[in-house]
């Protein structure tokens, strides 16, 4: 995160938070983008500040960092979280630069509970049926199609076979969860290697998705059936010998 954020941006939002925390309200309203200004903002502004402890931090660290450019101008979003004895915040400070003249797109102080770190740690502590489903399904989805990939390529003969273990390599639609919140979504189209996705940035919660396999049930479906085709054309087309009595000649023959 230090890597991904540039030191003038975080300079200029420590130097917003620390008029803040002094109650320099006047400095920071001069450099309000006149979309975020309202009649009441010197009341939310005093709300902001008596949210931070007049106390040192024993940490301050940036978890997020969002810059975005444009023709003319640039905007830079850092969000810091701040740790104090007995207080953990995140204040964020959005800056915006047009035409050489850079001004305050967004403040806000929020209290939160832990570190973020700790609050989207991976843990089944305290976790739900849908936590546990979706977890189950995440391990045994790519096991299956594996599986299935490894049926195919030994499957002979089979026109096609390059088709089929793509078919059976991507998900079809999408179900995923936020594993902190439980909060989950449904995107019905999109596509998903081994059908599974697990992701997770830079002190944010774990996201994990699962999609449909349906080209390898598609396959282990078609598979199944041209094997009893096989089955009852050997069955029926086989010739049969039939034993004669002792001093004759065998005779064959063939059932339909």
């Amino acid at each position: 995160m230090k890597k991904m954020t540039p030191p003038e941006d975080k300079a200029i939002a420590k130097n917003y938070i620390e008029l803040l925390r002094q109650g320099n309200f006047d400095q920071i309203e001069k450099d309000l983008d006149p979309s975020i200004k309202s009649s009441d903002i010197r009341e939310t502004l005093t709300k902001m500040a008596n949210l931070i402890p007049v106390i040192n931090p024993e940490s301050v660290k940036v978890v997020g960092t969002q810059i975005m450019n444009g023709p003319s101008w640039r905007t830079a979003n850092i969000t810091s979280e701040y740790q104090f004895s007995e207080k953990w915040l995140l204040i964020n400070v959005a800056t915006q630069k047009k035409n050489e003249v850079s001004t305050i797109v967004g403040f806000n102080v929020k209290p939160i509970p832990d570190s973020l770190e700790r609050i989207n740690r991976f843990t089944l502590k305290g976790k739900g049926i849908t936590h546990y489903t979706t977890l189950s399904l995440i391990i045994l989805i790519p096991l299956f199609t594996l599986f299935t990939l490894i049926l195919c390529i030994r499957t002979k003969p089979i026109k096609r076979k390059w088709l089929w273990v793509t078919f059976i390599l991507f998900g079809i639609g999408k179900f995923g969860m936020n594993w902190t919140s439980g909060q989950y979504f449904i995107a019905p189209v999109s596509i998903q290697f081994f059908s599974t996705s697990a992701f997770a940035p830079a002190y944010g919660p774990w996201t994990f998705s699962v999609s449909l396999p349906l080209g390898a049930i598609v396959f282990l479906v078609v598979r199944k059936r041209l094997q009893k085709a096989k089955e009852l054309t050997n069955g029926c087309t086989g010739p049969e010998q039939t034993a004669a009595p002792p001093g004759q000649p065998d005779v064959v023959s063939r059932t339909k």
